[in-house]
């Protein structure tokens, strides 16, 4: 599991987020390439920081609105190989929003900003409870730049 090296500040805002990510000896394969699984790990990670940056914690969504976020669709394209060391930068924007479910547009760039992996991933709301699609709070959609 690669733990995320901070240079800076993870840039956000409502309309885009960006998450620093360094490679490590365990994310790559034996040819020292990231194993491709690890690129959704990142894009992960930084879905569910740029929530943290908003003020939401995805632990106290599923206890105080009975929430979780899902991923229920990823189109992946590979396009370059990043590899033990390399310094990445996730890029995370909102690509469309609905009552209960939100399409991110993410890209993983290397630092000499040629784009190694992109993805579009469909997250659904759910109820925590009865695993049923759920209205996304007006508090999170506020956030990300939507009507409540």
């Amino acid at each position: 599991m690669a733990t995320e090296s901070r240079p800076g500040k993870p840039r956000a805002n409502v309309q885009e987020f960006q998450w620093p990510v360094r490679v490590y000896y365990e994310d790559t394969d034996a040819a020292g390439v990231v194993y491709h699984s690890n690129y959704l790990k990142f894009m992960e990670r930084a879905r569910t920081e740029w929530l943290r940056a908003l003020g939401f914690s995805q632990q106290r969504l599923r206890e105080e609105e009975g929430i979780l976020f899902v991923v229920t669709d990823m189109t992946v394209s590979f396009q370059r190989p990043a590899r033990f060391d390399d310094q990445l930068d996730v890029t995370t924007r909102i690509h469309n929003m609905n009552a209960a479910s939100l399409i991110f547009s993410q890209a993983i760039i290397n630092a000499a900003g040629k784009p190694v992996c992109a993805a579009d991933v469909t997250v659904a709301c759910l109820d925590a409870a009865g695993m049923k699609p759920r209205r996304i709070p007006a508090a999170v959609r506020k956030e990300f730049g939507h009507d409540g």
